[in-house]
């Protein structure tokens, strides 16, 4: 699915780029990719899969640090508890809520 969105994203911005319709046509696809972005529908999927990201992500650490255990340097353990106990607090770098 990423390399997909991927993909949609450099054809996109290949066809804005290398488009000789001017700015009008530019506009028009500014216009539409805001609109796209800001449907209700998008907006909860997007909403969706990040909550799914995150539990997944909080799965996986669990059995990774079931398996790994000490192994683990001190550095990673603290990045991976203080970003935890954002999650929990419902803030993420992004600026947005875990809602």
């Amino acid at each position: 699915m990423r390399y997909k969105l991927t993909f949609i994203a450099g054809a996109a911005l290949g066809y804005v780029i290398g488009t000789r319709a001017g700015r009008e046509r530019y506009e028009q696809l500014r216009k539409s990719a805001r609109q796209f972005a800001q449907n209700p529908a998008v907006r909860n999927a997007a909403e969706s899969a990040a909550q799914g990201g995150r539990q997944f992500a909080g799965k996986a650490y669990s059995t990774v640090s079931d398996k790994v255990g000490d192994r683990v340097p001190d550095s990673v353990a603290d990045r991976v508890r203080s970003l935890r106990e954002k999650s929990q607090r419902g803030e993420d770098d992004w600026g947005t809520s875990n809602t």
